[in-house]
């Protein structure tokens, strides 16, 4: 049986780009639309050589495939997945070298010393692995959550063709992720998708709304046909960077694949470029509230199913500790709050004289400009006990350094169903230790 082969652009076409300014460019771009077995790598892996191997790609073709395109999802089998990502990252770069072609698409990944592993986009060339973007929003209604982890934010990869950003799946719903990949530079977006025929009109919106926002390039890959338990949306599409259909897949297996024209991007970004303008916008004075300004905002962002996290500290002296350690409280939930120690409670600390170095306005102030920081209340009290039995965080976070059973308020979160994390601290690192270095230096 033939592949299905959606080609709106002749293949002559793509020559035309060999003798001009768009010669560097990746000349076409293409989804290789699959019915993903799942658990079975090599009946996946057999059926992309195959599509392949009946078209003619013109080298230096962008083909993306959907995500998790050799295994699908079989979470109790993460661990055995992840182990056959190497001899797939090889297989893939033997077919993008036999083809003169880049190949991207996600795979399980567990990386050294992690609990769990990711959902990593792979992008593939002739000469090998050229870049990766971990999947960022894993999908808690399909309990992805429960068996992977998220990635962090990626940058762009950059190959000889172009620069490209890579988001999987539920990514596409968080535009953030798009416009800080395309301002840092990515000419195309890559979307690696096992999107359900239930939401296929989310799908079609989305993938256009990114191209058209972002006035770049968009391939989005969705896997097709019934994979597991669930019907795979298929409609797999190109789209220009104004927003235009270049090609679209049906609901069956193929590719689609469409010329890439370098000038279009400059086409539509000769009169304005949306992607590019990035005014600071922020005032992150307001972040810091009193408990009764706190309390209704709190409820808002819950009430569309946001978590929170509370956290509480001195922060005087800021440094590079505290800064890692809010970065992982933050990591925790879907806001973070701050307490912390007004002047009168750090004295009542016995710190030391001197202390607090920096009043309370100003420590607040400073939190607030930090991006992983989202509200900051002061509290008197020696310990936050009150604040946090008002608040009912969702996830308490103190550093490693204290006993669960010393952390105030940690039975209260959890006898409401909230959890205690304790975070490892930077080493070396303490606004106690810097203020010591600091006298030693002023000593006579």
């Amino acid at each position: 049986m033939q592949t299905p082969l959606w080609r709106p652009v002749p293949p002559k076409h793509w020559n035309s780009f060999m003798g001009n300014d768009n010669a560097s460019f990746f000349p076409a771009a293409a989804c290789v639309q699959l019915t993903i077995k799942a658990g079975d790598s090599q009946a996946n892996l057999n059926a992309l050589r195959e599509m392949l191997s009946g078209q003619a790609l013109a080298p230096g073709t962008l083909a993306v495939l959907p995500e998790m395109w050799a295994t699908g999802f079989v979470y109790e089998d993460c661990a055995r997945f992840a182990t056959k990502t190497p001899a797939l990252l090889l297989a893939l770069h033997e077919l993008a070298a036999r083809y003169g072609i880049f190949l991207a698409g996600s795979l399980t990944a567990w990386d050294e010393g992690a609990a769990l592993p990711v959902n990593r986009l792979y992008l593939v060339g002739p000469e090998g692995l050229v870049g990766q973007a971990d999947k960022q929003f894993l999908f808690a209604a399909w309990h992805e959550n429960q068996y992977y982890q998220p990635g962090p934010a990626s940058l762009p990869i950059q190959t000889e063709r172009g620069t490209v950003g890579g988001l999987v799946c539920y990514d596409l719903r968080f535009p953030e992720i798009a416009r800080d990949l395309v301002f840092s530079g990515a000419q195309v977006l890559l979307i690696a998708a096992e999107w359900p025929l239930s939401r296929l009109a989310h799908w079609q919106a989305l993938t256009q709304a990114r191209a058209i926002e972002n006035q770049c390039f968009v391939v989005a890959c969705n896997a097709c046909g019934q994979t597991g338990k669930l019907l795979m949306a298929g409609h797999s599409r190109i789209l220009g960077p104004g927003g235009e259909i270049l090609v679209e897949a049906d609901k069956g297996p193929g590719l689609a694949v469409a010329a890439l024209d370098a000038a279009q991007l400059d086409t539509q970004r000769h009169l304005f470029c949306a992607a590019s303008e990035r005014p600071w916008r922020n005032r992150d004075s307001r972040k810091i509230c009193t408990l009764a300004e706190l309390l209704p905002r709190l409820s808002a962002r819950r009430a569309q199913g946001s978590r929170v996290a509370f956290t509480n500290g001195c922060f005087d002296l800021l440094h590079a500790g505290h800064v890692s350690y809010l970065e992982e409280a933050r990591r925790t939930a879907d806001c973070l709050v701050v307490g912390l120690n007004s002047d009168a409670s750090v004295c009542r600390q016995g710190k030391g004289p001197g202390r607090p170095i920096n009043p309370e306005a100003d420590r607040a102030r400073v939190l607030a400009a930090l991006g992983c920081v989202d509200f900051v209340v002061l509290f008197d009290a020696v310990t936050p006990l009150a604040l946090v039995q008002a608040i009912l965080p969702e996830v308490l976070v103190k550093g490693a350094d204290w006993p669960e059973e010393q952390i105030a308020g940690a039975a209260e979160v959890k006898a409401a169903g909230g959890e205690v994390r304790r975070i490892p601290l930077v080493p070396d690192r303490s606004t106690t230790a810097i203020v010591q270095r600091i006298r030693e230096q002023d000593a006579p």
